[in-house]
């Protein structure tokens, strides 16, 4: 008897395993469904510019790039020949 009884407990445990591998084989397409169910929700609720709104900032950034550069070319410029001036009189 105890053979059958170590047979059968050893046909649970292993059916308990089958069914613990089905549950997590269904809860993984379950988690990816949901979480593109939720991208497409989060989606609906973005705000997309105006056409308008998009050339206005592009022009605003494009417009500080060369403002940027124009104002670092100069300081660049002008500690060039502060240093030399500096190393000419040395």
């Amino acid at each position: 008897m105890a053979k059958k009884d170590k047979e059968n407990t050893a046909a649970e445990t292993s059916g308990k395993k089958d069914k613990k591998e089905k549950d997590k084989s269904q809860k993984k397409p379950n988690k990816i469904v949901k979480w593109f169910k939720d991208l497409k929700i989060e989606f609906r609720k973005v705000v997309w510019p105006t056409k308008k709104t998009v050339i206005n900032n592009t022009t605003v950034v494009l417009a500080v790039v060369a403002l940027s550069s124009v104002i670092v070319g100069l300081l660049d410029t002008g500690f060039l020949n502060l240093f030399k001036l500096i190393y000419q009189q040395g």
